[in-house]
């Protein structure tokens, strides 16, 4: 195993499992917004927080609403950030963290400046910049596209997600790539696809994309597979070493 120890930025998603939620938010769920009994939702914080080996108030949760907003945090929150889909700092051991079931997660950092971000993209928002606007939120604090890493986490493939045809053209329109056809032929998005290309237009260019399929991956959180459901998370913090 390699020293991660002195690892500048560390990016972490997680799974379903090894939680105590009960069904139909089995086990690991981390959204307190779902339905799901509150103190099961904090012992898997609280759990989440162990093994990362930070304090649970140094983690920073969003009140995503599918916007193309970013928000800059320089510490803590007790509630999570008001209306945002994406969060940037530059201070150390403060755990930016994005919740989904589907959409993508996305982790980017550049470590160089000492900036990273945290962004939420569902298909609404990817469709309106929150990427490009959180790339650009990082650039503002000092970091440069050609530095910056992302790492997109487990998602909705564009082979399991099926939509109608004028939503796949709406959304190819502001977020080229995004358009594809899922394994039965019908009309789909593809997420990662669009927002890879994105990062490539911007000089963004050290990426890499876990290809995962949540829809079809049972490993995960679904919305679209489940309806009601819990959320897993994408976590980025930099180390105070």
């Amino acid at each position: 195993m390699p020293d991660l120890s002195t690892r500048p930025v560390r990016m972490v998603f997680t799974s379903r499992a090894g939680g105590v939620s009960a069904a139909p938010y089995d086990s690991f769920n981390l959204g307190a917004h779902v339905g799901d009994d509150a103190a099961d939702v904090a012992a898997n914080r609280a759990r989440l927080a162990q093994v990362l080996g930070l304090p649970e108030e140094r983690f920073v949760w969003m009140e995503q609403l599918h916007t193309n907003t970013v928000t800059l945090v320089d510490g803590p929150s007790a509630a999570p950030v008001e209306a945002t889909d994406a969060l940037v700092t530059r201070q150390k051991d403060l755990a930016l963290c994005v919740l989904v079931a589907d959409c993508t997660p996305v982790l980017l950092s550049d470590h160089t400046a000492g900036v990273i971000g945290a962004a939420h993209a569902g298909r609404m928002g990817a469709r309106n910049g929150i990427v490009k606007n959180t790339v650009e939120a990082m650039v503002e604090l000092g970091a440069e596209p050609s530095r910056i890493q992302v790492l997109l986490g487990p998602a909705a493939a564009g082979e399991s997600y099926e939509v109608p045809e004028g939503m796949a053209l709406d959304v190819e329109k502001h977020l080229p790539g995004s358009r594809t056809r899922t394994k039965k032929g019908t009309p789909g998005i593809d997420v990662r696809a669009g927002l890879v290309r994105q990062l490539l237009s911007l000089g963004v260019t050290h990426i890499d994309a876990d290809p995962r399929d949540t829809i079809t991956d049972k490993d995960f959180f679904s919305h679209r597979r489940e309806g009601v459901t819990g959320r897993q998370a994408g976590v980025i913090w930099m180390p105070n070493v």
